[in-house]
């Protein structure tokens, strides 16, 4: 499908700087655009590239002024990177979407499956579970006995869901993510540990996006409650009894251990770690690799294991690098110091 400069700029309030019939059909980064792709500017870094890119049509930022001859179609928006989004999201809903359940799904007969969806091949749903409209079940697909999966979500090959979980509308979960597996809970005793039984669940509310490979432990008891707008990278590990507050973002490799409740708007970066029974304030951002092991008010920033602020951190970190010459010093002056004493 075709969208010409004059379309696009309708869809997300822009202004065409260029041919307003200029077509595209497909997107490409700047520096390796192609005819009929579009592109985008937001970040000056790459400004180099649209002096010479092949894109048909670029958006850029309204305060973008060009040093040079530009031979794509511009498209001047408020947000650049926020209008490819929502360009991009239209292009995805006007590709074809896959309907019908699969002869090779495995589909109990308690089971209630809602209106347009799809269920692929070697999808397995269990007693009593409920899926809601429109919904994608991918290959491999696992739905445990009671599970809840909302409308309008995909779940990619091989997710598990595991039993009595919940999951809300418009959800994604990309392959191999597991919702719902036991909490890591042992008690030790003089033979060993002994598990202790993970009777609680998980829910999951609407607008959450859950990466590859990434686990969501339930409960002990209650739930373990992932809140609306989350975003949660791969690989990462939110543990029993957690709960992670509206629009949180989590990249990879971040781990939240057990019963620690994190508010709205945080940012965690990558295979940064927070402790168990903690509290994190909203709009904390924790840096990569960053350790949480205390409560915070919210609206830090930290960085550093253990996690401080990311003011001292920088000032600390100067003096990191000076720590040799003042070793160097320090010793120079104990060997002055017990000269003078010698020499009495």
């Amino acid at each position: 499908m075709k969208f010409t400069a004059k379309q696009i700029a309708s869809f997300i309030d822009g202004e065409v700087l260029g041919n307003e019939n200029a077509e595209v059909y497909t997107f490409a980064k700047i520096e390796e655009g192609v005819p009929g792709a579009l592109s985008f500017l937001a970040n000056p870094k790459y400004e180099e590239h649209i002096y010479n890119t092949q894109s048909t049509i670029v958006l850029v930022n309204r305060d973008f002024e060009p040093k040079g001859e530009i031979k794509a179609t511009l498209i001047k928006v408020d947000n650049a990177y926020g209008s490819l989004a929502k360009l991009m999201t239209l292009y995805e809903a006007s590709k074809p979407k896959k309907q019908g359940v699969s002869s090779l799904a495995s589909i109990a007969s308690t089971a209630k499956i809602g209106e347009n969806c799809y269920i692929a091949p070697f999808v397995v749903i269990g007693e009593n579970c409920e899926i809601g409209d429109n919904t994608v079940l991918h290959d491999g697909v696992s739905i445990g006995d009671g599970a809840k999966i909302g409308s309008g979500c995909i779940l990619y090959a091989h997710v598990s869901v595991y039993h009595d979980c919940r999951i809300g509308n418009n959800c994604i979960l990309h392959s191999g993510s597991v919702i719902g597996a036991d909490g890591f809970g042992f008690a030790p005793t003089s033979n060993g540990y002994e598990k202790i039984p993970q009777v609680g669940i998980v829910i999951i509310e609407d607008d959450v996006e859950i990466g590859a490979n990434t686990c969501v432990d339930r409960a002990t008891m209650g739930a373990t409650v992932i809140h609306s707008g989350v975003k949660l990278d791969n690989f990462v590990q939110i543990a029993h009894n957690d709960e992670v507050g509206r629009h949180t973002a989590m990249a990879a490799q971040v781990g939240v251990a057990g019963s620690t409740k994190i508010g709205e708007w945080c940012i965690f970066g990558g295979q940064a770690g927070i402790s168990g029974h903690c509290t994190i304030g909203d709009r904390t951002t924790v840096g990569p690799q960053c350790g949480t092991i205390g409560n915070r008010k919210g609206g830090e920033t930290l960085l550093g294991s253990p996690a401080i602020d990311a003011k001292e951190y920088i000032r600390a970190s100067a003096y990191l690098k000076r720590l040799p010459d003042l070793d160097k010093k320090i010793k120079e002056l104990t060997r002055e110091l017990e000269a003078l004493k010698n020499s009495k």
